[in-house]
């Protein structure tokens, strides 16, 4: 459901726009009102359900998660919408880390892998199908819809949940709950992404402009205090002290900063511009998931055997290209001439990517901190496409106020997508200067299966080490 989630609502984004008639910036909240909520609560959750119980959390998450979305469903127009989404946010951020720890803690270790793996499959197709469902969703209803789909499958699963999944905790947590850092860090992330959003419209010397910036830097810098002297921060800041971990996140931040900015505005562009239906620009996407569904372990298995540094610099190159190629796609109206080649070289420096990334990432932390780090990866990941569908709209000069219209908003996606393709090489210059392949071991290196992940639709992408 929550992997669904965040590819229909894409697909969605111009028919809401056309149905409350509004424009780019409030496009960008009925994003971003989601994606902060739940980049603010994740890390808090995990501890939550360690605590409390994890299938609690998880049952209270799927109800939140599907109340919230009835809500969506019924907004009457675009500022409910958003304020339903930021609570829809929360629900997703209870509801993601519970589901894999249940996993995680109820199948015996011989059984864990194929367990996880059928999580992760389900999770694949479902954001695969997401695309395809969303466009049918509003070519037969509205986008409504893409909504209310929500429900039947909440409500099966809370009662299947009930029924079959046991209780556990995390024996061993204790302390209190980062309850400063979480407000801290929504602060934070609401001020940032407040003040880059409305400076564009309401001007960048604006009184609630510069009171959202100034109040999100204070936050930001309080947040860094608490987190280095509280016993059981949120975000343990020692961690970056090792370079790989750094280095790691700063590339994560950068390249999926390029992909969440980009992909927030490629359905746009298919639709207003080029006429495609919310179906057809649906499935035009569909081949970046599939490459990646096929090729992803492949490349995690590649990565253990020679080192992370090859890939992690040669695949943000690659979608550098597959973005720079998605200029093409205001040039005309044929799909394989003009979007299929962008969108097949993004799909696979995607593929090249996702796995060495990840698992670098959990492999640079110590093993007892390796949910940590998983976390803090997908939190950073989450975080630059929060950021960066802010700030590339305004960057690209599309206007975030009017409506949406094909003249005006072409020049601006070449634009952007230009930009985005120059971050993602710079990420992988990044990669090729900070990155270390680690000296051999015998052993498999790869990371555990449970952690890889794909930020920019929040659904895993994995196999199991003998390619299941």
């Amino acid at each position: 459901m929550a992997s669904l989630d965040a590819t229909v609502v894409g697909i969605a984004l111009p028919s809401i726009a056309r149905s409350f008639h509004i424009g780019v910036s409030s496009l960008q909240w009925v994003v971003t009102g989601y994606s902060l909520t739940l980049a603010a609560f994740i890390l808090l959750a995990g501890s939550l359900g360690d605590r409390v119980g994890r299938r609690r959390i998880f049952s209270w998450g799927l109800a939140w998660f599907a109340i919230a979305s009835a809500v969506c469903g019924l907004a009457p127009d675009s500022k409910f919408l958003i304020l339903a989404r930021t609570v829809q946010g929360v629900g997703g951020a209870l509801l993601t880390p519970a589901s894999l720890a249940i996993l995680q803690a109820s199948f015996r270790p011989d059984d864990r892998s194929r367990a996880i793996g059928a999580w992760s499959g389900l999770g694949g197709l479902a954001a695969a199908a997401g695309p395809l469902v969303g466009g049918y969703l509003i070519a037969v209803g509205s986008w409504r819809w893409v909504f209310f789909i929500n429900l039947p499958v909440a409500a099966l699963v809370l009662v299947v949940s009930a029924r079959h999944v046991p209780e556990s905790r995390d024996p061993t947590a204790h302390g209190r709950l980062d309850l400063a850092g979480t407000a801290l860090g929504v602060v934070f992330l609401t001020g940032l992404t407040y003040g880059l959003i409305e400076g564009a419209s309401q001007g960048w010397s604006s009184a609630p402009v510069l009171v959202a910036l100034v109040g999100a830097g204070s936050a930001g810098a309080a947040f860094l205090v608490v987190e280095r002297r509280i016993e059981n921060p949120m975000l343990p800041l020692r961690m970056f002290a090792v370079r790989q971990f750094s280095a790691t996140n700063a590339v994560t931040f950068v390249v999926y900063g390029a992909l969440g900015g980009a992909l927030f505005l490629l359905p746009v562009e298919l639709q207003v511009v080029e006429g495609y239906s919310p179906l057809a620009s649906g499935l035009a996407l569909l081949p970046v998931t599939l490459l990646m569904l096929v090729f992803s372990a492949r490349s995690g298995r590649l990565a253990s055997r020679i080192g992370p540094r090859l890939q992690m610099s040669v695949g943000p190159v690659v979608v550098g290209a597959g973005l720079f190629l998605l200029t093409q796609a205001t040039r005309g109206s044929s799909y394989l001439t003009y979007v299929l080649p962008g969108v097949l070289v993004l799909g696979a420096g995607l593929a090249i990517t996702v796995a060495p990334l990840t698992a670098t990432a959990m492999a640079s932390a110590p093993s007892e901190r390796s949910g940590i780090a998983s976390a803090v990866n997908n939190v950073v990941a989450r975080s630059a496409g929060l950021i960066a569908v802010a700030v590339l709209p305004v960057a690209a000069g599309i206007s975030a106020s009017g409506t949406l219209e094909a003249s005006s908003f072409a020049p601006g996606f070449r634009t952007a997508v230009i930009i985005a393709g120059a971050l993602s090489v710079a990420g992988g210059v990044l990669a090729a200067l900070l990155i270390r392949n680690p000296p051999p071991r015998p052993g498999p290196r790869l990371a555990p299966l449970r952690d890889w992940h794909c930020a920019v639709d929040g659904a895993p992408l994995q196999a199991s080490p003998a390619g299941r």
